[in-house]
């Protein structure tokens, strides 16, 4: 294994979505995550790869597998990884980068449809921090609602982005 790298990148729990990230989580709680989607995948029953490939029976894989890419590409970018859960409710945001001034949540959507934790935390008075959001998803390029849309592919794209906007 290479010195300082991980083959299991984990993402570490908020304890609240502002800045600075560093000093603000809490490291019982986490997320792992494989450092090679590729392995991951290996690691499931034939069955289950065939349909990955043929793009079909997807189900509880879906949301998994395109997490796992992201967070395997933003590592790789040179991000920490961050993910938010609240406890008395149900908004989660599944990472989080950060410009010179701000920060920014990441939803990952397998599907279509509405980010209503990414529009929480962009809208409420609550995460000053916070003023826009991004969500990753299948689609195309886009901005509505403070909402950067952007395809997954383009992951690996965001830090060199980011230094634009």
């Amino acid at each position: 294994m290479e010195q300082g790298k991980s083959y299991f990148p984990a993402t570490t729990r908020l304890n609240f979505p502002e800045l600075p990230l560093k000093g603000n989580y809490d490291e019982s709680k986490y997320k792992v995550y494989f450092a090679d989607s590729g392995l991951l995948v290996a690691m499931l029953d034939d069955e289950a790869q065939e349909d990955l490939r043929a793009n079909k029976n997807l189900g509880v894989y879906k949301g998994a597998m395109y997490e796992n890419i992201v967070g395997e590409a933003l590592t790789k970018s040179g991000y920490g990884l961050f993910y938010y859960k609240r406890e008395d409710s149900t908004l989660e945001e599944d990472f989080f980068v950060r410009t010179a001034s701000e920060l920014l949540p990441v939803e990952v959507k397998a599907r279509g449809g509405r980010s209503k934790s990414l529009a929480t935390l962009i809208s409420s008075d609550r995460y000053p921090d916070i003023r826009r959001g991004i969500k990753l998803t299948g689609g195309n390029v886009g901005f509505q609602n403070n909402v950067y849309t952007i395809p997954y592919f383009c992951t690996f794209l965001l830090k060199e982005w980011m230094k634009t906007i």
